[in-house]
């Protein structure tokens, strides 16, 4: 039977979502930040890094981090948003999925002082047999304006990077071994990941591009929160809207990314 509880992550309080097949996730409530997933063979897809800090100190490093309203360096906030390192609320649950909230009122002074705008973010997490569903919702529930950027910065796990192929980003297989940094303008269509235990197809939504990131050597080890090698066992691959998107009072946005894993 699908089960919703409680559990610990690190120090950090988290929520496992199960169905009824055996598929699995967990979502820390810091971040609403999905740091695990197995579809109903048992098999992790996600990487997260044994150096990575799980006490709510900083971002953790690996899963599936939520950005929001900033796109890495892309503005005069905080890299790559508060979402991530704000403590979400469980709005709704039911079988094989939740929805974590975020509003602007859960902030803490100093966040909220930095981006003064009134609104309303959910992510919902649905996992069966053989797919992730994640689902970003932004609203604009204040009386101005605001523009924003967000991803969902998916960490795959694979086995070598080296042996990693990408589909339909550019013509042609994709691959790389070492630091490799792209972002892939008006992606339409779906892409594939082969590298780790089985193919993944990815779909996305709402989001206009998608961007492909690995450190590489030599970033890798001046990160305090990975270790050196870990670079070589994971691939971001990340439905992203790069460019801000401005939404007026009463508005809203939604984004899409659903992972299958191919038989």
């Amino acid at each position: 039977m699908s089960t919703i509880d409680m559990v610990d992550y690190g120090q950090l309080p988290a929520v496992r979502i199960r169905s009824a097949d055996g598929a699995q996730a967990i979502v820390t409530l810091y971040g609403a930040h999905l740091v695990s997933w197995q579809g109903a063979d048992g098999a992790e897809r996600l990487f997260c890094s044994a150096a990575s800090r799980l006490d709510g100190s900083r971002a953790i490093r690996g899963g599936v981090p939520v950005i929001f309203p900033q796109f890495a360096e892309r503005g005069t906030g905080m890299r790559h948003g508060f979402a991530r390192v704000a403590t979400w609320r469980v709005q709704e649950s039911g079988a094989g999925f939740a929805v974590f909230a975020l509003e602007n009122s859960d902030l803490p002074a100093a966040l909220a002082h930095a981006w003064p705008h009134a609104f309303a973010l959910t992510l919902r997490v649905e996992v069966n047999g053989a797919a992730l569903a994640l689902a970003l919702k932004v609203a604009n529930t204040g009386a101005d304006a605001f523009a924003f950027s967000a991803a969902l910065h998916t960490y795959f796990l694979v086995g070598e990077l080296a042996r990693v192929r990408i589909g339909g980003v550019q013509e042609g297989a994709l691959q790389i071994d070492d630091k490799f940094d792209h972002i892939y303008r008006g992606v339409d269509g779906a892409m594939t990941l082969a590298g780790g235990s089985a193919t993944l197809r990815l779909a996305q939504s709402g989001f206009t591009d998608a961007v492909v990131w690995n450190p590489g050597a030599l970033d890798a080890a001046a990160l305090n929160d990975m270790q050196d090698a870990e670079y070589r066992r994971f691939v971001c691959i990340e439905p992203a809207l790069i460019e801000p998107l401005t939404l007026a009072p009463g508005a809203a946005w939604r984004g899409a990314h659903t992972v299958s894993i191919e038989p």
